[in-house]
């Protein structure tokens, strides 16, 4: 079934206790961490999405109680020199995990598709071919033994502009905003065909799409923290480690140690 962003639009206010659902939620991403280093497994969460849509809110909420030791934020912006000289993948490749460690790309892969279609950094040829070299990637990623979950935060345009009137009300927000904003939002047609054609192309069996209805926060990062456990918890196999024999004996003779279990 095509994924249709209109239907991500209701902005329902989330019917729960908030404060207490994210405490929990991020109690549970931390045991899922904990299953993920003892078992070696390896992660990326993929987030895509419109400027301001609460990626950031959502990344910050689902790494609040992760061991920072055992993985990484990589924020996607424009190339560099160094990455336009070589295959658009490639600093991609650079910045995945290894065993026991997961990946958090803030934009990815998909701004070939995406901002260089739309933008004209990238000529028709390139970006249509575009889908087929990120479905391999992503066939590549997963076939050889990567976690990877993919969300894409929708909002209207409506609340766009509020997000972008707040951030510049507010003197300590005002930084996460400037003229690109409004170049982007300017072609919103335009990404809104590039969005669905994306969608179409890409929505794969073994790297499905997760759209998150971002027009209310909080329960955008209910939603968003309960899709990445869950998609985790069914990846990663949830059992705790045995005790160490050896480490056992060690805490006995060091202090008496008696299992309570």
């Amino acid at each position: 079934m095509t994924i249709e962003l209109a239907d991500y639009e209701d902005g329902a206010k989330y019917d729960g206790q908030y404060g207490d659902d994210l405490v929990a939620l991020q109690e549970r991403l931390e045991r899922i961490q904990a299953a993920h280093i003892t078992h070696g497994q390896r992660s990326v969460l993929m987030f895509e999405g419109w400027d301001a849509a609460g990626k950031g809110g959502i990344i910050q909420r689902l790494t609040a109680q992760l061991d920072p030791r055992y993985f990484e934020v990589w924020p996607i912006g424009a190339p560099s020199d160094e990455e336009k000289a070589r295959h658009f993948l490639w600093r991609f490749w650079k910045r995945l995990p290894g065993n026991r460690e997961i990946s958090i790309f803030d934009r990815s892969w998909y701004g070939r598709v995406l901002v260089e279609r739309v933008e004209g950094f990238a000529s028709e040829a390139e970006w249509r071919k575009g889908y087929d070299e990120i479905n391999e990637f992503e066939a590549q990623l997963t076939g050889s033994g990567t976690n990877l979950v993919k969300l894409f935060v929708h909002i209207t345009q409506a609340e766009q502009d509020e997000r972008f009137a707040d951030r510049l009300d507010d003197p300590w927000k005002r930084w996460k905003t400037g003229a690109e904003d409004y170049r982007n939002r300017a072609k919103r047609k335009d990404y809104l065909a590039a969005m669905h054609e994306m969608f179409v192309q890409t929505d794969t069996r073994w790297a499905p799409w997760k759209v998150i209805d971002g027009n209310n926060k909080k329960a955008a990062r209910i939603a968003a923290l309960t899709h990445v456990a869950e998609a985790l918890e069914a990846a990663v196999p949830m059992t705790p480690p045995d005790r160490d024999p050896a480490v056992v004996k060690l805490a006995q003779k060091a202090f008496g140690y008696t299992a309570k279990d």
